[in-house]
């Protein structure tokens, strides 16, 4: 089986998914995005060109850190009929918190009472519809970077007032959500396939618990429950290798908060006492043979 780890460089997970590999025989050949360089304009419906490397593999593995370019990545490369591990489609849903939400709105999947606007007034109209407080989100980006929790109207006013202020577009598309007063704590769950195979709390003093900003990282029952509705948000999305993010509201029932399509697990493998990077790899190279 030949394979492609398409990264941006090697980080802790990326050595855990070629040591993955390497588990089962398979050593991956690893490109770096920053290489890239695609023909694109040989005809509709045209295969990888001819004599391109691309053709030789039975699948790709995307990992890379920017959104942008491995989401572009496995638009050419599923338009050529080459396996990717997760698909464009998937990709570009988990990669936008707006379509994410569409996407379970349309599945009946709960999550946080959502609003979008485009303008700073209608953006404070729809704060004041979530009531606060209200959480201020970009519709892309990860890490818990740019998210802002409002308490009232004079700090709504001074978050919209610097948004509108930076020259990105996606800073002047307002994705509201409420806030859910979680118990110090959300989920982390990480979906293969069809089984949700380990799920963890991440805990902080901090109402951002993201384990890179510091929330820490425990052990979380994989109930039937949880499972149910991690399995129908990925199925939601269009399923594959996912992370999804929950929250406990205040009476214990789960919303679903983001979906990953690049998910990272360093500090999940240990206390979940589930080696996720070799389930990971095992599904992968299954799907792979099925369809091969």
């Amino acid at each position: 089986m030949r394979v492609a780890l398409l990264v941006t460089h090697i980080r802790a997970e990326e050595k855990l998914i070629i040591e993955a590999f390497n588990n089962r025989d398979i050593s991956p050949d690893i490109i770096l995005d920053r290489e890239l360089n695609f023909e694109i304009s040989s005809g509709p419906g045209q295969p990888a060109p001819s004599g391109s490397a691309w053709r030789e593999y039975d699948m790709v593995f995307e990992r890379c850190v920017s959104t942008s370019r491995g989401m572009y990545a496995l638009a050419i490369l599923n338009s050529w009929g080459i396996r990717t591990f997760n698909t464009y489609e998937t990709a570009a849903i988990c990669g936008d918190k707006l379509r994410t939400s569409i996407a379970l709105t349309r599945h009946g999947i709960p999550q946080p009472h959502t609003r979008v606007a485009f303008t700073p007034d209608s953006a404070m109209q729809a704060i004041e519809d979530v009531e606060y407080p209200a959480v201020l989100k970009p519709v892309t980006g990860s890490w818990g970077r740019l998210l802002a929790r409002v308490h009232n109207r004079d700090s709504a006013e001074a978050i919209l007032e610097h948004r509108q202020t930076l020259g990105d577009y996606n800073h002047h598309i307002y994705y509201v959500q409420e806030y859910v007063d979680k118990p110090g704590r959300d989920i982390r769950a990480f979906v293969v396939g069809d089984r949700t195979i380990a799920a963890i709390y991440r805990e902080s003093n901090h109402w951002i618990t993201n384990t890179a900003r510091g929330g820490l990282a425990t052990n979380c029952p994989v109930t039937q429950n949880l499972d149910d509705i991690c399995v129908r948000a990925a199925r939601a999305v269009g399923g594959g290798i996912l992370a999804i993010d929950l929250l406990e509201d205040a009476g214990g029932n789960y919303v679903v908060n983001e979906i990953n399509h690049t998910m990272e697990f360093r500090n999940s493998s240990q206390p979940t006492g589930v080696n996720i990077a070799q389930a990971v790899i095992d599904y992968v190279i299954e799907q792979a043979r099925v369809t091969a």
